[in-house]
Parts: C-alpha cells; sequence; structure tokens
C-alpha cells in the first residue's frame, strides 16, 4: 500500500502554489480566493495506451509487450486476427479481409492481426461517422452517412466484465470480453489530438503528464464518478433480493462473467444489471458481492431518465463526500456540469436555454423531458455523481450552491477585468457532446473542447495560482498494457474488490511546476485527485483508499521529459 506522505520538495512546490489548509480555510470564510485554486475536468472512456500512449517519454503504445496486448480466447488460445463489427472496420466490407482465423468455433476473416492499430488510419476526425445527437448506432455509423467527428462504435464497460478482461494482470481477454470485439485494440494518434498540439505550441503552460494513473474503480462511469467525489462504491438501501422483475442484481458464472459476447459463451447463467451479484450466488469469494450500485443506475431526485421507475432508482446515498468535507472546513467550491441548468430546472441561470414554458423549447432538450427539467439529448445523467447524495437532494441549498451549470466556471474563469473570481475548488463535467466519450462524441470534438477549458483558466485573472488535474473517469472498454494494482505484477498502490482498474490518461498543468513537461511514473488512482485536495486543505480522507493514494503533488517533483521522443526515468 503507498505511504501517503509527500517528499519536502513536492510540499514546497504546493505551498507555493497554495496555503496551508488551515490558512486556506480562514480566507475561504473571509471571501478571498485568490490565493490558490485547484481545477479538476473530469473527460470521459480512454485508457492511456489508447488516447495518450504515443507521447513521448511515457511507459506508452511502444513498450507494451506481446503478453500483455496479444488477445486470447475463452479457452486462452490467442487469437490470429482481431473480429471487427463497427460498421467501418468489419470485412470484407469496407475493409477487404487480409487475415482468416480458425482459432474459434465460427471461423471468420478480418483486416487486423492480433495486434494494436491505430484507428486514425482508417476513421479520421473529419469523418462523418458519429450519429445525430440523441441517436444510439449500436456498430456506429457507416462513413458517408452521420455527422462529421471521427466517432466509433462505443465499447462496453462494466463492472465483472472489466476484471474478466483484465485477467488478473495479464491484459489479454479485453476483445474476448467485449461487444466490440477488436475495437478495444485501437488506439488513436496522440500526436494528432488538439491537447497534444496545445500542449506542445509556443508558450504552453507547464504541465506533467502522468502514466500510472489507474480508475479507481472496475467498470464504468457511473461508479467511478462516485469514487471520484466519495471514495467508496455506494450501496443501495433495502435492495429487493427475490430475483424477480425489480431484483437489480447481476449474476455471473464461474469464470467471473456476466455476459455473452461473439467470443465468449457464460459457462452457466448470466445477469448483468445495475447491483452486484448476491453473495450467495457468487462462484468465487474475490469478487465483490451484496447490494452494491456498480452498473449506470438513476438517481432518485430529478434529474434523471424520464420514465425511470422508482424501483430502477437508487435511494439517496449519506455516506459523506468531498463536497461535505470542504463545506465543513469553510473551502468555497462548485461542481460544474454542461447542460446541468436545463437539466435541474434552473430557469434563467448560465447555460438556461429553454424559455419560461409550460413546455421545453430548445430542439436540443431530450424526448419525453417536462419542464422545467428540460435536458439535453446528451446529458447523462449518472455523469452528476452528487446529485445521488442526500445532502444536495433537490431543493437543498447545499445542491443550489455546489451544482452548478459549465458556462457559469466559463465566465468566472475568463473573466480578466476583475480579481480572480473561481471558487477555491472547481469540479468540471463536460455535457456528452464535448466529453470524448465513443459511441456519441468525436474524440477531437471533446479534445477541443478540453483546449478551450483550458484556455479560459489561462486568459483569467486565476491562472498564476490554479493547479489543474485532467483525467477521465475510465478506459471506455479500451484495452492497456499495464497492470493495474492489485492485479498480479502490478505497481504499488491501495486496492480492494472494487478497484483499481485500467490505466486512463492524467495531466497535471500549474504555473510551479519545475519543468515546462515532465512525466511522472508515480502509482496514482482517480482517488488520488481527493488525497490531493485533502491535503491542501487539511481534511480528513473518506475512506482507507483515499486516505492511502498518493497525492498529485508528486508532479512537482517528477523528472524533465524531453519533447524529442526521448525519455527520462
Amino acid at each position: 500500500m503507498h505511504a501517503r506522505c509527500l517528499a519536502p520538495t513536492a510540499v514546497v512546490a504546493m505551498l507555493a502554489l497554495t496555503l496551508t489548509g488551515s490558512a486556506a480555510a480562514q480566507d475561504q470564510r473571509g471571501g478571498n480566493r485568490d490565493r490558490g485554486h485547484i481545477v479538476v475536468i473530469y473527460q470521459e472512456n480512454h485508457s492511456f495506451d489508447n488516447l495518450y500512449g504515443g507521447w513521448e517519454g511515457v511507459n506508452g503504445i511502444d513498450d507494451a509487450d506481446a503478453a500483455h496486448s496479444k488477445q486470447v480466447a475463452q479457452d486462452g488460445t490467442p487469437y490470429d486476427c482481431l473480429l471487427q463489427n463497427d460498421v467501418n472496420l468489419t470485412s470484407p466490407d469496407p475493409l477487404p479481409a487480409t487475415c482468416s482465423d480458425a482459432t474459434t468455433a465460427k471461423p471468420f476473416v478480418s483486416h487486423f492481426p492480433n495486434e494494436p492499430f491505430q484507428i486514425d488510419d482508417y476513421i479520421k476526425p473529419t469523418d462523418t461517422t458519429c450519429p445525430a445527437p440523441g441517436v444510439f448506432a449500436a456498430n456506429g455509423v457507416k462513413k458517408g452517412t452521420g455527422e462529421v467527428g471521427g466517432c466509433t462504435r462505443d465499447l462496453v464497460h462494466r463492472f465483472y466484465t472489466e476484471q474478466y478482461q483484465l485477467d488478473g494482470g495479464r491484459q489479454d481477454r479485453y476483445t474476448t470480453g467485449s461487444d466490440a470485439d477488436g475495437l478495444t485494440q485501437g488506439y488513436y494518434d496522440t500526436r494528432s489530438l488538439p491537447i497534444y498540439r496545445y500542449l506542445h505550441a509556443h508558450g504552453h503552460p507547464p504541465y506533467a503528464i502522468a502514466d500510472n494513473f489507474f480508475q479507481a474503480a472496475f467498470g464504468g462511469s457511473f461508479l467511478n464518478h462516485q469514487w471520484l467525489v466519495a471514495a467508496a462504491t455506494p450501496v443501495f438501501a433495502n435492495a429487493v433480493q427475490d430475483a424477480g422483475a425489480d431484483d437489480l442484481h447481476s449474476r455471473v458464472d464461474g469464470n467471473g462473467m456476466a455476459a455473452k459476447t461473439d467470443h465468449y459463451t457464460p459457462t452457466a447463467p448470466t445477469k448483468d444489471a445495475q447491483l452486484t451479484s448476491q453473495c450467495a450466488d457468487l462462484p468465487t469469494p474475490d469478487l465483490l458481492c451484496g447490494d452494491y450500485a456498480v452498473n449506470t443506475i438513476q438517481p432518485w431526485d430529478q434529474p434523471f431518465a424520464p420514465g425511470t421507475a422508482d424501483s430502477r432508482r437508487l435511494p439517496p446515498l449519506t455516506n459523506a463526500t468531498i463536497g461535505d468535507r470542504l463545506s465543513d472546513a469553510g473551502v468555497d467550491w462548485a461542481w460544474y456540469s454542461g447542460g446541468w441548468s436545463n437539466a435541474n430546472g434552473d430557469e434563467g441561470a448560465p447555460g438556461w436555454s429553454n424559455g419560461h414554458g409550460p413546455t421545453c423549447t430548445d430542439p436540443a432538450t431530450l424526448a419525453n423531458a417536462t419542464f422545467p427539467n428540460c435536458p439535453d439529448k446528451l446529458f447523462q445523467f449518472h455523469h452528476q455523481p452528487l446529485a445521488y447524495f442526500k445532502s444536495f437532494a433537490a431543493g437543498t441549498e447545499a445542491r443550489r450552491q455546489h451544482l452548478r451549470d459549465e458556462q457559469e466556471f466559463l465566465a468566472l474563469a475568463g473573466d480578466s477585468r476583475r480579481e480572480c473570481r473561481l471558487k477555491a475548488v472547481s469540479f468540471i463535467k463536460p455535457i456528452g457532446a464535448e466529453n470524448e466519450h465513443p459511441g456519441y462524441a468525436s474524440e477531437a470534438g471533446g479534445s477541443d473542447h478540453l483546449v478551450d477549458l483550458l484556455k479560459a483558466i489561462r486568459s483569467g485573472r486565476c491562472a498564476k495560482d490554479t493547479m489543474i488535474v485532467v483525467t477521465y473517469d475510465e478506459f471506455g472498454g479500451q484495452w492497456d498494457h499495464v497492470t493495474p494494482p492489485g492485479q498480479a505484477g502490478g505497481p504499488d498502490g491501495p486496492s480492494d474488490q472494487s478497484g483499481p482498474g485500467t490505466r486512463i490518461p492524467a495531466l497535471v498543468l500549474a504555473p510551479q511546476l519545475r519543468h515546462d513537461f515532465a512525466v511522472d511514473h508515480t502509482s496514482h488512482d482517480t482517488t488520488s485527485v481527493l488525497s490531493t485536495i485533502e491535503q491542501r486543505y487539511g481534511l480528513e480522507p473518506l475512506s482507507s483508499r483515499d486516505a492511502a493514494a498518493a497525492p498529485l503533488t508528486s508532479a512537482f517533483d517528477a523528472p524533465r521529459a524531453r519533447e524529442d521522443g526521448g525519455r527520462d526515468r
């Protein structure tokens, strides 16, 4: 387990950026917010290798060995080829079949051998492969029939599935466990990404890239958002356990899998649902079981997906959050979400675009929405973790003060006419169209929005003393070659039955970093964001995981990296 201590030079660097916790709290109560700020930008669904694996100086695609990249079938046999079902990657149409595979019971042909491949070679950012907002395209949109953006199909990213895909740290069952087949092995040309170009342009801000940063929990967005704010897997109070229609427990087979795929046939009846398996049904004690909510589930209060039954919404949570800790210490903070004002029914607030009723007037509004709750078609309800908690229930003053719209943050961050107006701690969650999520969002478009956020912060009065953390909620079903903590051969770091899972991208930007560009090889996970905030303000940890997580102040001591492709270890 990683000791939660700071090297002396890291402490000095962090104090140069911010105040000590007690002094900071006093300043926040006095309304002075220009003495150090933390901004966390939380993007969507990419593994490190998938997105940042071509960044110079990192443990990336070129470092992947065959043992951690070649995918194997259910019986452990390596495939010869990668089956594809994204409509722009299938064979013989539109790509010629150059590979034949007879390793499975159902032979197939493909254009792809069993190895990682660059997505940009086949689906470019300018290609018309994105669905219209709110339209679901299971296997993607055929090039020439969609909207511009270079979208791929989505990939499954579920709690039990990811654990099967990791295969105890071998990283070799991503394809077998996926509904997207060999797309798991795709990666982007890192150096073509807008964020890469921005951080390599003349005068770029000092930054460190963390190449040992893992998602806190196995699986998807809902659960990892919970870990970002509470460092815990939520419990569904009084969950039904009668195997009926309202019983939301999963059921796994002897391999720990909860679903069938093109390459995987369950060995027993399975069910991939919102909650963990009941413990009596679990084939192995190694997996988490009970009444834990692990896969996408709607919150109890608005905003939630229209028409969701009470029995399928998570009862309000009562465990502590980082928001509670900050408020108790008198530290000003907010969670800013794209589309929040419309979804929450905050008439007239920044971001509101739906008039004065009695119906939602914005044409981008989700079908069946009822005024004043007018969510955008790509507003993701399960990306609003604090809305699941009783302390931030609909109608509370805490919700009004702390759950805000991204447009408000942009106005505060970019205001160069007045003193710094940012809150001490800000969390930023872009709306679906701008969050980089495969399936419904353009990777290039989301990266452009990320750059816009960074530029807004740098253009304002807060730029001189703001630490920015950019990371992603989870791997989006995509392969990575580095074994997570807790898996055989993984790095040191806290772990338990909830995670960590696959490695994900992470950046730290701050004016006081020692180098213009550094690579931080420290073992981190999502709870390192909490650890950083907790140490900065002298807050009590939320769980044993964030108590043990290494804070991101390690970036201040990270070694310089060279922009010519070299690496300093």
